[in-house]
């Protein structure tokens, strides 16, 4: 009698990776570094929460310039993109009212360019949880 050969199959895609590709960048914006935490990637979650928020709080205590949308000039429109990838710790400074005096010490200066690299790290680990859902990194 022969013995009988392992089939090898490759495993299918989880059911739910459509909607997890969808579901962890949005929420990962909205809060930073909670795609990574809904996918079970803790520690990495965790690290980007702590990171993109001591950054952002520290250009706010810094009293750094949150930028608005607006259509004037060039340098204008990409801080605000870079201060909107915060999501909704960007947000919540508009609705309070924080960030909107005027630059009167040099200070001031690193606190607004901490709040965009705050929003740009966001937005990088944005895609690295849409790459995770879809499995194209671990």
């Amino acid at each position: 009698m022969a013995n009988p050969t392992p089939i090898k199959t490759t495993p299918a895609p989880a059911q739910n990776a459509g909607a997890m590709a969808v579901l962890a960048p949005a929420v990962g914006w909205l809060i930073p570094g909670a795609g990574h935490i809904i996918q079970k990637r803790w520690i990495r979650g965790l690290l980007l929460l702590f990171s993109i928020g001591v950054l952002f709080v520290l250009g706010l205590l810094m009293q750094g310039h949150i930028y608005r949308a607006n259509g004037g000039d060039i340098l204008d429109m990409l801080g605000f993109v870079g201060d909107l990838g915060a999501g909704a710790v960007y947000i919540v400074s508009l609705a309070m009212n924080w960030g909107q005096g005027a630059i009167a010490m040099a200070v001031a200066d690193y606190g607004t360019k901490f709040m965009i690299v705050a929003g740009l790290l966001n937005f990088i680990a944005v895609a690295d949880a849409y790459h995770i859902a879809i499995g194209k990194k671990q």
